[in-house]
């Protein structure tokens, strides 16, 4: 079964925070299983090497370019051939915290036991994010 994973790479989120991109930089990706994605990982992209695994899931039926695009209509991916240090990586998203506070937010008031109160982001919850709409 396919599995859809979100990477991330400290020292490429901070080549992106020094070129203008932000600060929160992830990378989706749909591989064929758990082996594939850590070698997928494993290898790097951007000339890095030190990407972490956030979250992966298995999904029934994905293809990697139908989940890059239904992630890109909410958020902005970065162009691999405008940043020659990605090396053709497709993938690679400029996450907007506002967009992720406000579906954590639309989701506890979903539920009536939790008080709506301000939420503070992890990448976990990041990851969550981007694999709910990849797969949407």
């Amino acid at each position: 079964m396919p599995v859809v994973y979100v990477a991330r790479s400290a020292a490429l989120t901070k080549w992106a925070s020094d070129v203008g991109q932000g600060k929160h930089i992830y990378k989706l990706g749909v591989a064929e299983d758990e082996a594939a994605v850590k070698a997928a990982v494993a290898a790097g992209w951007g000339g890095e090497s030190d990407w972490k695994l956030v979250q992966s899931k298995e999904v029934e039926d994905l293809d990697e370019d139908g989940a890059l695009a239904r992630l890109g209509r909410r958020e902005k991916v970065i162009d691999p051939t405008y940043y020659p240090r990605l090396k053709g990586a497709a993938g690679i998203y400029r996450i907007t915290l506002t967009n992720v506070q406000n579906s954590l937010l639309v989701a506890k008031a979903m539920t009536a036991d939790e008080p709506l109160t301000e939420v503070k982001v992890k990448p976990k919850d990041i990851a969550d994010y981007m694999i709910r709409n990849a797969i949407a």
